[in-house]
């Protein structure tokens, strides 16, 4: 498997393009200005497109979600926990809202990139994954059409966020880690469906148990590996 790394131009949010062998693909996180590039690369090598999935549902990660969801004729996939939030994902963002604050940073960042804060459509076909309960629900296999992914919830950022694990039988998947992970930090807590205690049950018992040799893909900023940020990330020292 092939993974295709598009950068929205909104916060700098990381598209990845998951391509199987046989011309299947999984587009995961298309962020405001992401979609334009994927139809491109899907024209470009006659891909056959499987599914949208979300990592979590802050609108810098699921902006262009709805309508290339649509043009490709795929469904969005992402945990229940937080799929109420692509009702409206600027009103569960609360100080962040563009709307409340518009000259705040995400209405500026859309403004920058020609985004309508007025055109959000919510997804025609969204088909949610694992329990909608306060407590962590654990994997759920997928079935994208051969490309082997878990999804594997990991609340704190949001209810929902969810790390997806690409070709989960490797002793050393991919982990498309979000905004839970970044190289050297975490994702805030500060913002609505964010807690402080599930974000460190997170890192204890998600994040720390997985293989050392990972490679991490946050959502924004450079990738890494789950052995450096054990060993130099501050918000995992406990848990090494």
């Amino acid at each position: 498997m092939q993974i295709v790394t598009v950068v929205a131009p909104v916060f700098a949010a990381r598209c990845s393009v998951l391509v199987g062998d046989d011309g299947a693909c999984v587009v995961v996180d298309p962020g405001a200005g992401a979609g334009r590039q994927v139809r491109a690369l899907v024209a470009e090598r006659g891909l056959r497109p499987r599914a949208v999935l979300i990592t979590h549902g802050h609108a810098d990660h699921t902006w262009d979600a709805p309508l290339l969801a649509r043009e490709l004729d795929v469904p969005v996939l992402l945990h229940a926990g937080d799929a109420y939030r692509l009702d409206d994902p600027f009103g569960t963002l609360g100080v962040l809202d563009p709307r409340r604050d518009p000259a705040g940073p995400l209405a500026l960042a859309l403004r920058a990139a020609g985004v309508d804060l007025d055109s959000w459509i919510p997804p025609a076909r969204v088909e949610p994954f694992g329990g909608s309960g306060a407590g962590r629900t654990g994997d759920v296999e997928l079935d994208l059409g051969g490309l082997r992914v878990v999804a594997r919830h990991a609340p704190g950022h949001t209810e929902g966020s969810t790390l997806y694990l690409v070709d989960a039988g490797d002793p050393d998947p991919v982990v498309l880690a979000g905004d839970v992970l970044f190289a050297g930090s975490i994702g805030r807590t500060d913002l609505p469906g964010g807690d402080d205690d599930a974000m460190a049950a997170t890192l204890r018992d998600v994040v720390a148990t997985l293989p050392p040799g990972s490679r991490v893909l946050p959502g924004h900023g450079p990738a890494t590996d789950v052995a450096t940020e054990l060993a130099t990330n501050p918000h995992l020292a406990r848990h090494r």
